[in-house]
């Protein structure tokens, strides 16, 4: 075993044992009492129900992450991906199309591995604790939607990489950089017109007091609005979300229609109010210019790696290849995203608390939010006393009980300052 191969096995394992440390002390900070913030909301035995549901869940994803994480090592070292290469490489393509061939056949084989357990999770643990609406027909036809959308659009993706790398000499990682910078660019501004509806039907949202509210609050803070829908969020579960996406003249404003269901007029504009305060926050702008520095950051790395011998001798391969050095530098480059993962976690439960924040100061009915965190809460079955190394580890969001302790601040605040002013 050589370096490389020593450094990407010791990852994999640390980042295993990382996640199974994480796992068992979430599970050790569950509380038998109901946090007093929930009396009222959470009954006794709905409480025990989502602590159970967190139970199982994370059984669940340890065993999914050890198979998995035993597939890897077994393929690596039992020669799976010189086994693979030589295959590819006996019908005598180019070395594109060889390349699309090599990694298609590593996706399709994991997606197939996936599948029973993405089976397993809809339709035995989220119908157990009454999430699932989904139906086969609809699971598959998702799957088949996703393949077709990764061949239109990942596979000359893909292929134009291979090409840069091949072709343009040493500033190929700037091109590769700048093909794919304009990618996401133009998918993020198509997304929410073109790729989402695919999924899901997204209807505006009628006219009524619901939309009325949504209107004078986005006019009170000056944030065009060109399209508020509903989404189908019941055709496969019964948990409820809003986001917002797109940008310029497409960006949308999309609540679940479970959403819609479980909370009050207030509540739902407090949420839109959340969504609305990451984009004048800019932290929509912000990740994307993180994402893009990222992204060259990562394509710079992999020029320096891409034809390194010894770390095609680390899998056993022994044609150097464009194609394969993806794969490979992927795997090298795993310690370095664990870091990068948990820096941006940081970053969104930032993000997160400055959107509440801006909600709370400019819609002024902090306790609206508060009753669409906690409904929010009750209705996802979520976790209310996470670990902290847990959170540190995997949160995007802050846990919802920082988050109302945070609101009430900001609107205790607020009350002090009006006195002041009317005294």
């Amino acid at each position: 075993m050589n370096l490389y191969a020593l450094v990407i096995a010791v990852t994999l394992i640390f980042s295993y044992i990382l996640k199974l440390v994480a796992e068992y002390l979430n599970l050790s900070a569950l509380q038998k009492t109901l946090p007093k913030e929930f009396e009222g909301v959470y009954d006794a035995e709905s409480y025990a129900k989502s602590q159970e549901y967190l139970r199982v869940k994370t059984r669940f994803s340890l065993l999914t992450e050890t198979i998995d994480l035993v597939i890897l090592f077994l393929f690596w070292f039992l020669g799976g991906f010189e086994f693979l290469d030589s295959f590819v490489r006996s019908f005598g393509y180019g070395s594109i199309p060889t390349g699309l061939l090599f990694i298609s056949i590593l996706m399709a084989a994991q997606g197939l591995l996936n599948l029973p357990f993405e089976l397993y999770s809809t339709f035995v643990i989220e119908e157990r604790f009454g999430f699932n609406k989904t139906t086969l027909a609809t699971f598959f036809a998702d799957h088949f939607k996703g393949l077709a959308l990764g061949a239109l659009l990942g596979a000359p993706l893909l292929a134009g990489i291979l090409w840069f790398f091949e072709n343009a000499g040493p500033l190929a990682w700037l091109w590769c950089w700048l093909c794919l910078t304009g990618v996401t660019i133009l998918l993020q501004y198509l997304a929410p017109s073109v790729i989402m509806p695919l999924f899901n039907k997204f209807t505006p949202l009628e006219d009524g007091d619901l939309k009325r509210a949504i209107l004078n609050y986005a006019e009170s803070v000056k944030f065009p609005l060109t399209g508020i829908y509903v989404i189908d969020g019941s055709k496969r579960s019964t948990k409820a979300n809003a986001f917002f996406t797109g940008f310029g003249k497409n960006k949308r404003i999309a609540l679940y229609d479970t959403l819609i269901e479980n909370n009050t007029v207030p509540e739902l504009v407090a949420v839109l109010a959340h969504e609305i305060g990451h984009y004048k926050k800019k932290h929509i702008l912000q990740s994307l210019v993180i994402g893009t520095l990222h992204t060259g950051l990562l394509f710079y790395l992999l020029s320096l790696f891409l034809t390194n011998q010894a770390l095609f001798d680390a899998f056993f391969v022994t044609n150097l290849s464009v194609y394969a050095g993806l794969i490979f530098f992927g795997l090298l480059y795993s310690p370095v995203e664990l870091l990068l993962s948990i820096f941006m976690q940081i970053f969104s439960r930032k993000n997160e608390f400055e959107a509440d924040r801006f909600a709370t100061e400019t819609y002024g009915d902090g306790e609206a939010m508060v009753g669409a965190l906690k409904k929010l809460s009750v209705n996802n079955l979520s976790n209310l006393t996470p670990h902290p190394f847990y959170i540190f580890l995997n949160y995007s969001h802050p846990p919802v009980l920082e988050r109302v302790q945070a609101i009430r601040k900001v609107a205790g605040g607020m009350c002090q300052v009006q006195n002041a002013s009317v005294g």
